[in-house]
């Protein structure tokens, strides 16, 4: 590993990534970046676990962290996983990456920093997000009975993601169902056909972050006719471990939308299955 490398100025840990490169030249490269409800700037140090599944696998992985929502309000987050990305392809011959092959991935607002830098930057061939926050006005009405007042005691707040001081009221500067911010850092706002073919998996048992969210993106992506995926697995709450357990996985849908057609199958995501649809985009 290739720890604590700057992608940008001002560098601070925020603005630093680790890069995990098996040999080789030209490899693919998988951009990863840990959620936390923008609340740190860790991002990078969840990277290791996805680099042991795709370095043998022949790609190269950077963990990339991002500044927090107590540092800058948005789009500083997305300023950043831009930025990474542009250094990252800047310096493509020096690391031994493809610059034409790059794919990001995250979950909770690492998902969210995914799928945004998916619908924005051209450069984005292909998305993989676990459990992302899509719409954030709408999260509230999709809440699993009881979350919200356990979402509430959990983070201090009184109004769940509404609150003045949530974590996406943090990150817009200010409550989000006024805030004129808040459409901006909807990824819905962006999605059109020639978006990247986008996979998301989601629990239905998530406690934090609706399992609707995904709901709303993947429909959005379809009716613009992106590429799109979705593992909606029931029984898998707020993490990344329960949605790819196979324990949880019982009822679980796969919809994929390529072509214009969509179909639906009953099997389980695995890190196989992100893979492959990870090199199919690559060889489009």
């Amino acid at each position: 590993m290739i720890a604590d490398i700057a992608y940008a100025e001002p560098v601070g840990r925020a603005h630093l990534l680790d890069l995990y490169v098996p040999a080789g030249t030209g490899l693919p490269l998988i951009i990863w970046t840990g959620g936390s409800a923008w609340l740190a700037d860790n991002g990078k140090d969840s990277a290791g676990p996805i680099a042991e599944v795709f370095n043998p696998l022949g790609y190269a992985v950077a963990g990339v962290s991002i500044r927090s929502s107590t540092q800058a309000t948005f789009p500083a987050q997305l300023d950043d996983i831009r930025a990474a990305i542009r250094f990252l392809r800047a310096n493509a011959g020096t690391y031994g990456v493809d610059p034409d092959r790059i794919a990001v991935m995250g979950d909770s607002s690492g998902g969210w920093t995914t799928v945004m830098a998916a619908l924005t930057d051209d450069a984005v061939r292909v998305a993989v997000a676990f459990y992302p926050p899509t719409d954030f006005r709408r999260m509230d009405e999709q809440m699993l009975p009881g979350a919200c007042a356990a979402f509430n005691e959990m983070m201090g707040l009184t109004d769940c993601h509404d609150d003045p001081l949530s974590p996406e009221s943090r990150l817009v500067g200010g409550p989000i169902q006024t805030s004129p911010v808040a459409e901006k850092a909807s990824p819905l706002t962006y999605v059109g056909a020639t978006s990247p073919p986008i996979m998301l998996l989601h629990g239905g048992q998530d406690p934090l972050v609706p399992h609707g969210q995904s709901v709303l993106l993947h429909e959005a992506l379809t009716a613009a006719g992106a590429t799109a995926a979705f593992y909606s697995v029931p029984a898998a709450g707020h993490s990344l471990t329960e949605v790819l357990d196979p324990s949880t996985q019982d009822g679980t849908t796969l919809r994929v939308f390529e072509a214009g057609r969509e179909r639906v199958e009953h099997t389980p995501p695995t890190w196989a299955a992100i893979e492959a649809f990870i090199r199919r985009a690559f060889q489009h």
